[in-house]
């Protein structure tokens, strides 16, 4: 099917003068690589380069290697200067969360070995503020299991949360965080020394993303004080996203997970006896619908082992039964397949993500707009997100080459600006750069391209013509 086409027209106010942009809202196919070829994906041998076996990749390996457990992102060595004619204006970064346990829903019903977490805590609590008041201790969750209590969890035993950010992930987010400020503060002198009213940390209302903002802020500001985490209310928030939209869930739905249309089915038929072998192993009932509509729940439970340097599940009454690394390598090659499919290999999948996510896009670019109109002081803005964030704004964005967003993938919108005569004594011209990865992001659509100091109005335009004003065209595609 070729590339859906749609021209929109913008007229847009900025700087003073108004700027007309006309650009290609359209549906692009991604780039044709093993990832989206079911044939290779299932008769293949190992990961095709990608690692899923910790957050330290070997040695002589190239940054930027695609890595589950610990993905590339900004860092000093690596990092694409630009020309000194631009001039750093604004960013804003979003990167998932970095690695924990799996989900409770994504464990078997009797796992084989435990799972401890206490080399590290929690911490919840609420202190009084504006005014001060009494000091809260620093309290924080330490799990345990009465004998007391005759019912027990399903799972793994232990010490842990299901999902936590583990105490390698938490390092992880220290040191993404320090790569960061080494990049945007000490290379080119665009943060502050202190976060002050210029730098803002925002988060879902799943915990685990602020279990990595502390990390992250203290990675970046060596700061143990209180600070400040902006969230939406759970029931709108558009950066997880939590907001409803009941017609992206049907479109998602029409031909993605749950789906019975054929170019969905034919990889989940393809692997049955994947499955059988699986299922064997683990418990799970072979009638299980949440575990055999997709790869999500097996490609969870075992790279989560996997990036912990655990072993692979064994059959808990016969222990010469185990899952072995081909099978592994095999979910998650159909893990990357479906991940490709659902958000960038389907026509329809960018109608999808703008409905579920487009009210993310709006906020941002009002960020950008505010910013480029000193009409805000925040000059960097950073959020800590999931995959399903991440994946719909790949999606948008129109990504080249689609993957699982894998454990802290980050994407950073920089705006420069740089000095036009076009625009008479003192006139500057606004560009946006996306890196993804710490690379600069290739979007299929041809507008946008390798998105290097694309012009502003572009983007803009671009995004507006997506999701409407205030996102407007979100609103009007949900309730349809």
């Amino acid at each position: 099917m070729g590339p859906s086409k749609a021209i929109v027209p913008l007229l847009w106010i900025s700087f003073g003068t108004a700027q007309s942009a006309t650009v290609d809202i359209g549906w692009h196919a991604p780039n044709k690589t093993w990832i989206n070829d079911l044939s290779q994906v299932l008769n293949g041998t190992g990961t095709h380069g990608f690692f899923y076996n910790g957050s330290t990749l070997p040695e002589r390996t190239r940054y930027g290697t695609y890595n589950w457990c610990n993905m590339p992102h900004v860092r000093r060595d690596e990092y694409p200067v630009v020309s000194e004619e631009y001039t750093l204006e604004y960013v804003e970064v979003i990167h998932r969360h970095h690695k924990r346990t799996p989900y409770a829903s994504n464990t078997f019903p009797k796992e084989s070995y435990g799972w401890d977490c206490s080399d590290e805590g929690l911490f919840y609590y609420g202190q009084p503020l504006n005014p001060a008041g009494n000091a809260s201790a620093s309290s924080y969750w330490s799990v345990y299991t009465s004998d007391s209590n005759p019912f027990r969890s399903t799972g793994f035993n232990g010490t842990c949360q299901f999902p936590q950010i583990t105490r390698g992930g938490l390092d992880d987010s220290w040191q993404h965080g320090k790569d960061l400020y080494g990049v945007y503060h000490d290379l080119l002198g665009f943060l502050p020394d202190d976060i002050g009213d210029k730098v803002t940390y925002r988060v879902t209302n799943n915990v685990i993303t602020s279990q990595v903002a502390g990390m992250l802020i203290n990675g970046m500001y060596a700061r143990t004080s209180s600070t400040p985490l902006m969230i939406q209310p759970s029931s709108i928030d558009s950066l997880e996203p939590a907001y409803s939209c009941p017609a992206a869930s049907s479109l998602y739905s029409s031909y993605g997970v749950g789906s019975k249309t054929s170019n969905w089915t034919a990889h989940l038929t393809a692997a049955k006896s994947l499955y059988a072998a699986l299922d064997s192993i683990s418990g799970i009932a072979p009638d299980s619908t949440d575990w055999h509509k997709s790869f999500d729940h097996y490609y969870d439970n075992l790279s989560a082992r996997q990036c912990h340097a655990k072993p692979l599940p064994c059959n808990i009454n016969d222990t010469s039964k185990c899952v072995n690394q081909e099978q592994a390598d095999t979910v998650y090659g159909l893990g990357q397949y479906e991940y490709s499919f659902i958000y960038r290999d389907s026509p329809e999948s960018l109608q999808a993500a703008v409905g579920s996510y487009g009210v993310f896009l709006a906020e941002l670019t009002q960020n950008i707009r505010d910013r480029v109109s000193n009409k805000s002081s925040v000059i960097y803005r950073h959020n800590v997100a999931h995959d399903g964030s991440l994946s719909r704004l790949l999606s948008i964005l129109q990504i080249d080459v689609m993957v699982w967003v894998g454990m802290g993938s980050e994407v950073v919108f920089e705006v420069h600006s740089k000095k036009s005569e076009a625009y008479g004594s003192g006139g500057e011209k606004k560009y946006i750069r996306i890196l993804w990865g710490g690379q600069v992001l290739r979007s299929s659509n041809p507008d946008l391209g390798l998105v290097d100091m694309l012009d502003l109005d572009i983007f803009l335009a671009y995004v507006d013509g997506l999701v409407g004003p205030r996102a407007s065209k979100v609103v009007d595609f949900c309730k349809s």
